[in-house]
Order: structure tokens, then sequence, then C-alpha cells
């Protein structure tokens, strides 16, 4: 399909300050996401509060606010610059989750601006942990033991009925933040009552604790055409239980057998498919080391940090593409800019290779061979 020539200026907003103990996964996105924009020709209106950051650079943006992340701030600056469109899914969850708050405050509607990419729908099914479930059981797709909680007594309650260990995870944050594992009630008191303070609709999931899984992640690019492909499978050094924020990352997946990879593939472009994302999106998985049996962990319908990490490791611009996504580019009509010969739908491929030391020592290590 060809590219959108309805909307002309566009708004994206950044990711805010950099957090001790992340990278600037967040400003390499952005900062791609910005320079396709322009590359199709539409004027970028740029909002993040942090100026340390490339992105920041008018090189990368026509317009840009170093201002507060706030929806009276961003509300402020659209009354100004008057988008015909914003794009959130490049900013982490703080974009989404602001871009949930324009909608509920009636912004987007009074000043006629479109959402681009992933529709909120979408963002919200994936985002709620209810209706997250609720999609998961109706895709026949396994979901540990759960329930969603808006008080402190009903996470105690599940907790009693499913036994410990459980695990906390807050809605609407990122980095697993308010979230953690509980070993008794003292704990789970304690980790439910931040969850549900931290998340922006006092919501919490409360789930059977299935610490010591595989935890896998595929990165996932689907258009509004329904192409979807795979652009990076990884595999998390630390199984479930440690964050995959805290976690060392391989990528390309070491331990999986070819079933258990074609297995867990086909469930996150079955996911990425029912949720309607459109860019790129990051599904975690968590597989038992002595079965074929998995879970599905939760589904990110943005770029995450973990696309920046396969977009390295691949070579694969996934903001990049993402953004072209989202003004009505499909798949199958964009060039790979890496290899300037295949389109963007086939997916990266690997081969392995050996290194022998002198000791006689012998590793395998994967690399990338193009598209």
């Amino acid at each position: 399909m060809p590219k959108r020539t309805d909307i002309h200026k566009i708004m994206v907003i950044g990711s805010g300050p950099i957090i001790i103990g992340q990278a600037a996964e967040f400003d390499y996105s952005g900062t791609q996401s910005c320079m396709a924009l322009r590359e199709e020709g539409y004027e970028v209106v740029l909002v993040n509060s942090n100026p340390a950051t490339i992105m920041t650079s008018h090189e990368f943006a026509d317009q840009v606010y170093i201002e507060p992340l706030t929806v009276d701030s961003l509300t402020n600056i659209m009354r100004q610059e008057r988008p015909d469109a914003l794009l959130p899914t490049l900013g982490g969850q703080i974009g989404l989750n602001l871009a949930t708050e324009l909608d509920a405050a009636g912004v987007l509607k009074d000043l006629n601006v479109q959402l681009l990419g992933t529709s909120l729908d979408a963002i919200d099914q994936a985002e709620d942990r209810e209706r997250f479930k609720a999609l998961m059981t109706s895709l026949n797709e396994p979901v540990p033991p759960s329930t969603t909680v808006q008080t402190v007594a009903q996470a105690v309650a599940f907790a009693a009925e499913i036994g410990y260990p459980v695990i906390v995870r807050p809605a609407f944050t990122m980095g697993g933040t308010g979230g953690g594992m509980c070993q008794n009630e003292h704990e789970l008191r304690q980790i439910a009552a931040n969850g549900l303070e931290l998340s922006p609709v006092t919501q919490c999931l409360i789930e059977k604790s299935i610490a010591g899984y595989k935890e896998i992640e595929f990165e996932v690019m689907r258009d509004a055409a329904d192409n979807a492909m795979v652009v990076c499978a990884m595999e998390n050094f630390d199984p479930v239980g440690i964050h995959t924020g805290d976690s060392i990352v391989v990528a390309p997946t070491q331990t999986l057998t070819d079933r258990e990879y074609q297995m867990l593939r086909n469930c996150a472009l079955k996911l990425i498919r029912a949720l309607k994302i459109e860019g790129g999106c990051n599904v975690q998985l968590a597989l038992d080391p002595r079965s074929y049996q998995y879970y599905v962990i939760e589904v990110n319908p943005r770029v995450s940090r973990s696309s920046a990490l396969a977009s390295k490791a691949t070579g694969y611009p996934i903001a990049k593409l993402a953004a072209k996504i989202a003004v009505g580019l499909t798949l199958d009509e964009l060039k790979n800019p890496v290899t300037e010969q295949t389109w963007a739908e086939f997916e990266p491929a690997w081969i392995t290779w050996s290194l022998k030391f002198h000791d006689g020592r012998l590793i395998n290590l994967p690399t990338l061979i193009g598209n």
C-alpha cells in the first residue's frame, strides 16, 4: 500500500530520562523513527524531556520540544503545532501511557489528531492483564494460573488459593517496575501494595510462579496488510524469575531444538496477528526445560528495549521500518536498508561457525548472513 498522503505533520513522543541501569535503547529507536519519517517527507515534531539524547538534535526533527512528558505539556504543544498524527509506540511505556491518557482526556478528538501504528484498543488488550488473559484463552494459548487484582486483600486471597510462590505483574509499567516474586504473604503484601500504587490503572496480575523455566523473547513485525515476520529470537541467560532487563540476553537462541523454536515462533506470530499490532512488538514466552510445555508471559505492543538489541544483532532496523509501517507502507514493498536488495518481509538468516582455541576448546558462534 502507498504511504498516507492525508497527514503531513507527525508528533513523536520520546521516552524521557534514562534510568540508571538502563542503556539508551529508546534514544536509538526514536532517532531511527524520526529519520524514517523525514525520509518519507513528513514534518516531525519531537517531544522528549531528556536533553542528553541524540534524538533531540534538530537534525532529526523539524521541531524539538524538551518539555515534561505530561498530558498538560503535550496538550499545549499540540495546540501550538497542530500535528495531524501522533506516533507513541517508539517512546517505550511512557509513550503508550501518554497516548492512552490523551485519548481518555479527549485531547486527540478535540484537536483531530490521529493515532498512528497500533490502535489504542490493541494496546489496551495487550497491556490490560485481564483482557490479555481472556485473549490467550480464546486463542488456546497457555498462560500460568493468574488473576487480576485491584487491592492487596484480593492478591492475598488468590495466593492462598493457588499457593506460593507467586509473581506480581503491575499493569502498564515498564521494566517490571513495581513487580516481583513473593515467597510468602508478608512479601506479597509489600510488593502488591507497591505495584498497585505504581500502576496507572491500579491493577496487578497475580500469577503462579514458573521460576526456573527458560525465558525466550521474539521480536516480531506486522503491517496493516497482515504480513508478519520474526526478526530475531533471543534467549535470556537467566531463567524466569530474573527480569529480562537484569539478564544477559543472547541472540539467536542457543539451547532450543528446532521443534521448540518452531512451536514458539508460531505462537509469537499468532499473537501479533491476533492483537493486530502494526509495527514492532516483543513477545515473551516461558518454556519448561524438561518438556514441551510453554506459557505466554506477556506482549509489549511497541518497540521495546529488546528491539534495539535485536536490531544490532541482526542488522534489521526495527524502529525505522516500524515508523514506515505506521504511515501505511507494508513489509512486502519496503526494501531492507541493510541489504538494499531484499524486501523487509524476509527474515534475517543465521549460520553457525566454529572457533577453535590453541588448547583444543571449540565454541560455536552465530553469524548473520543477510536476508
